[in-house]
């Protein structure tokens, strides 16, 4: 996608000059500073403040006077310099935030496909080794089973049921070994036999 159309700093910068003039920051027949300062002040060359001087000169917001520098003649100039040209640099402004927001959108869309892809690819190996069915279960809020682990509950043994990840919110906890705490509202994924789907109900509640 091509980028939008930026105006030149030049230009950038002789409308915030007109805008300090507009707000009467800079007042009239008062002299702006030089162009090495302002130079310095824009992080700019002394070359890229003539060029922005030359667009107010032309508007007659200031005046260039040779070898003492330029001198703010109008602020209903500058103000009608703002209103002409300021539109235009919003406009080219929201152009290239809209850019930007796309930009992220194709990022974003790819990064969802390359999750989802992953997913997939996880369900299909993991249903290609192995041959028992999944079965879900979720830790209530009042169980007593809340912040013990795996392996203080003993649950194989109690269950005969393999857990094989938990889901919490949005995150899913692979292969979750016997150091692994349970928290209310966490989803159980095991693989068992339906005996052992009954006593994790019965184990959990």
């Amino acid at each position: 996608m091509a980028n939008p159309i930026v105006p030149p700093v030049y230009s950038q910068i002789a409308l915030d000059i007109a805008l300090r003039i507009a707000r009467g920051d800079l007042q009239e027949n008062t002299k702006v500073y030089g162009r090495s300062v302002m130079a310095s002040e824009y992080g700019v060359s002394p070359e890229t403040i003539r060029r922005s001087m030359k667009l107010l000169e032309d508007m007659e917001v200031v005046e260039v006077r040779q070898n003492s520098g330029a001198v703010v003649l109008s602020a209903d100039k500058a103000r009608a310099y703002v209103e002409k040209f300021g539109e235009q640099n919003d406009i080219r402004a929201r152009q290239k935030s809209l850019g930007e927001l796309l930009e992220r959108q194709q990022e974003i869309s790819r990064e969802i496909s390359e999750v989802a892809g992953s997913i997939v690819r996880i369900n299909e190996k993991f249903m290609q080794t192995n041959p028992f069915h999944n079965y879900e279960a979720k830790i209530p809020d009042d169980s007593p089973l809340i912040g013990q682990t795996l392996g203080e509950l003993k649950f194989w043994q109690q269950t005969a049921a393999t857990v094989i990840a938990i889901r919490r919110g949005e995150r899913i906890i692979l292969s979750p070994g016997p150091y692994a705490a349970l928290f209310a509202g966490d989803i159980l994924v095991f693989v068992g036999d339906l005996k052992s789907v009954s006593a994790v109900s019965e184990f959990i509640g």
